[in-house]
């Protein structure tokens, strides 16, 4: 999700809830603790120079049990990190404390935002000899497409 998208569903929402993958959810009490641009420059494996941008949400559960931000506090801190430090139209990536720290996609479902889970990848997979896996044959049989016969 990007910064523009959250906040047309921010602009319309009654609450601001973010459930993990797991279905719970991150306590009602929670703050935003920051809002930022993150640019990463990297090398992969196959010597390819890369660049990522990201707008940061950084959540915290606090012992603060009477706090609830409302949706337009958080558009507010929104519009303030825009013009304070230029934030650009980027995907978001959330922070929230588990066992460590854990960075997360952004969704909506109708309601809520969810934090999906974010996978490491080899980006360079043609460079670097790492096979393709196959679907196994029970992936290809069970998979139903036009004239599979299975429809």
């Amino acid at each position: 999700m990007k910064l523009s998208e959250i906040k047309e569903h921010l602009s319309t929402a009654e609450a601001v809830n973010f459930r993990l993958a797991d279905g719970s959810y991150v306590p009602e009490h929670f703050h935003v603790t920051e809002v930022g641009e993150v640019q990463k420059k990297f090398i992969d494996c196959g010597g390819t120079v890369r660049a990522e941008t990201v707008v940061n949400f950084q959540l915290w559960d606090a012992n603060d049990y009477d706090h609830r931000l409302k949706p337009a506090k958080l558009l507010n801190i929104i519009k303030l990190s825009e013009e304070v430090l230029n934030i650009g139209d980027h995907e978001i990536e959330v922070e929230y404390q588990g066992d460590t720290i854990g960075k997360y996609n952004l969704g909506h479902d109708g309601t809520d935002f969810m934090l999906k889970a974010k996978k490491t990848d080899c980006l360079a997979q043609d460079s670097c000899g790492v096979p393709k896996e196959e679907a196994s044959k029970e992936e290809e049989a069970s998979c139903c497409t036009p004239g599979g016969g299975c429809c």
